[in-house]
């Protein structure tokens, strides 16, 4: 099973944001506000440490998380979809008037 997929609705918008923006990534630090979300950033302009875990990808986009949140979620599966409203203020989709929103799916034992 996929650790993280996305929606339609998601797929749509990573689409039309790399037409605007080029090339782009997913962060996900677990962190409060805006990290609580999963951030969308231009490829060259988010540095990827040894912190980071790469999930997958989504509508051919790399999808990473802090590794210490992944600790977390290392049992779920990490399902990306759009809902209306302002996101994080520092990622792509804020002007768009939707945000990127992680749903979540326990992977079966």
């Amino acid at each position: 099973m996929e650790k993280v997929k996305a929606t339609e609705a998601a797929i749509e918008l990573i689409e039309k944001l790399k037409a605007k923006h080029g090339p782009v990534l997913f962060h996900q630090s677990g962190g409060c506000c805006d990290g609580s979300s999963p951030m969308c950033y231009p490829r060259d302009d988010f540095m990827i440490g040894d912190s980071d875990v790469c999930l997958g990808e989504i509508g051919d986009t790399p999808f990473y998380m802090n590794k210490k949140q992944y600790e977390y979620w290392k049992h779920t599966q990490l399902i990306i979809d759009v809902v209306q409203g302002r996101g994080g203020m520092f990622s792509l989709e804020g002007p768009e008037g939707v945000r990127f929103l992680t749903r979540s799916k326990v992977f079966p034992s």
